[in-house]
């Protein structure tokens, strides 16, 4: 009952709240109740919270501003993909074959991290974005420019496609591991290093904290995740184009971090899901000449956005209509009950003074009894 009682169910509330909506969708799916549209955007919506939280760790815990999350990303699908083009003759479109394509794909993406973090996170502020930024493009056209029979070259790379009926339920699977990995990392003592240094790098190394060290184990896990979510992308298209990982793509990325808030996880979550699902239904909505529209409308919601979240004039609004304030209130409804019950509160005892009144004394000069002469200090 102890350990029941100081277990903090708040750490794992995002970890409920995926596997009931994973759980419904595969009920659903498995009657025939979801179309292959929903499950399409499904499987975007599990890849840009992949995207997003993995990028939390390194922009949002440990305070280093990175542009080449989609050069990561890059990798991922295009090492993972060509591994699973050339694996499926042998061993089919299965799952051991999307495994092997997926170790792959996150290892690459991990060392490419080590071999871009070693120097460039001896660099800080905008050196650091303009490196990785330049990372992600030289890698984008390193595969754009490969011959066909290599990567595909501008045309993209001919990946194989997994079932669209199930697939979501993989890729929401590797969403829980990946909170899982992330989210345990950041509340361990390694954790604690790496938000030490994003707090204060200098007071973090005076207390002996290895700042190099924290800032690779950051960004290779960071980038391992983002392969990952390279590898789910090859297997949710027939293609995989460099064009679609520019740094427009890595610039969204950081946009889903900062919209849910520098340093939370469960911030990234809702802003990735509410990015896609907003692009998604954009592009849906706005076809024909309208299309021109899409980024236009997209840009204007984002600064409504972040006008909401940044105003003072709406500091008051935000602070009684938050989501922590109505649960609060929910709560408090809930339990009110038992706490008009409890007669012992300070507010229901009745006392002879209010709480507010202000308590005196008065004295009087002299007070001197008249069988006592003056000047006698015995005290019995």
């Amino acid at each position: 009952m102890n350990k029941l009682k100081h277990f903090k169910w708040k750490r794992y509330l995002n970890y409920t709240v995926i596997a009931v909506i994973l759980i419904v969708f595969s009920v659903m799916t498995l009657t025939g109740g979801l179309p292959k549209s929903t499950t399409f955007n499904l499987e975007k919506i599990a890849i840009s919270i992949i995207l997003a939280v993995s990028l939390s760790l390194v922009v949002g815990f440990l305070g280093e501003l990175s542009l080449g999350h989609a050069g990561f990303m890059c990798v991922g699908a295009y090492l993972g993909g060509k591994v699973s083009a050339l694996l499926v003759d042998s061993l089919g479109n299965g799952i051991l074959t999307f495994f092997i394509s997926l170790l792959i794909g996150g290892i690459c993406a991990g060392i490419c991290g080590f071999i871009i973090g070693l120097p460039a996170l001896r660099l800080k502020g905008d050196y650091l974005a303009i490196t990785t930024l330049a990372f992600g493009e030289i890698v984008r056209t390193i595969f754009q420019n490969t011959s066909d029979e290599t990567f595909g070259g501008a045309i993209g790379l001919a990946t194989p496609r997994f079932n669209q009926k199930y697939f979501f339920i993989i890729c929401f699977v590797l969403v829980l591991v990946t909170l899982a990995v992330i989210q345990n990392l950041i509340y361990s003592k390694h954790g604690r290093a790496i938000t030490a240094i994003r707090d204060n790098e200098i007071a973090a190394k005076a207390t002996g904290v290895n700042v190099t060290r924290y800032k690779l184990i950051g960004f290779i896990v960071a980038a391992v995740f983002a392969g990952f979510a390279g590898v789910l992308f090859s297997y949710t298209q027939s293609n995989v184009s460099s064009a679609t990982f520019d740094y427009n793509y890595s610039i969204e990325i950081l946009v889903m971090v900062v919209l849910g808030g520098m340093g939370s996880i469960n911030g990234s979550i809702v802003a990735a899901t509410a990015v896609t699902f907003l692009n998604n239904k954009l592009a849906t909505v706005l076809t024909g000449n309208l299309a021109v529209l899409k980024d236009l409308i997209y840009a204007l919601i984002l600064i409504m956005i972040v006008i909401y979240n940044n105003s003072p004039k709406l500091a008051a609004f935000r602070e009684r209509y938050n989501f922590k304030n109505l649960f609060a209130k929910i709560t408090k409804n809930r339990f009110s009950k038992h706490e008009a019950d409890d007669t012992g509160r300070w507010d229901v005892v009745p006392t002879k003074i209010k709480m507010d009144a202000l308590l005196s004394t008065d004295f009087v000069v002299n007070d001197i009894k008249p069988d006592q002469p003056k000047g006698d200090d015995s005290h019995e």
